[in-house]
């Protein structure tokens, strides 16, 4: 049986929301990214294209760049830019483009359960 469950997320504080607001990482280019996030050391995209802080010669599945992603998570978590929610909870997502919208739901599964 598939189990589905909630979670303590990640959030930005209220006063960050604007700063950490950051499109997916795959509709921006590097340094499309890069430009973006130039003067927001806030900005998620250092977290989902880490490769916009390294010089260049890391793409985006060099394990500096994942290690670089992780170094930019976890600083925004010790700043106070990101807060782990107090209970666990369900998040519901919309996205929309143009005359195309999705719900989504972000909750824990089993990867088990996934590969089967």
């Amino acid at each position: 049986m598939v189990m589905v469950k909630p979670f303590r997320g990640l959030r930005p504080l209220p006063q960050w929301v604007a700063d950490v607001a950051a499109p997916p990482y795959d509709v921006l280019s590097s340094e499309e990214a890069r430009q973006r996030a130039k003067d927001n050391p806030r900005s998620f995209l250092h977290v989902s294209k880490p490769e916009i802080d390294l010089d260049g010669s890391a793409g985006s599945h060099d394990p500096r760049t994942h290690q670089k992603g992780a170094e930019n998570l976890q600083r925004m978590i010790r700043d106070g830019i990101l807060k782990q929610d107090d209970a666990a909870c369900y998040y519901i997502t919309r996205l929309k483009m143009g005359d195309h919208e999705q719900t989504g739901l972000y909750a824990l599964v089993s990867a088990a359960e996934y590969d089967a």
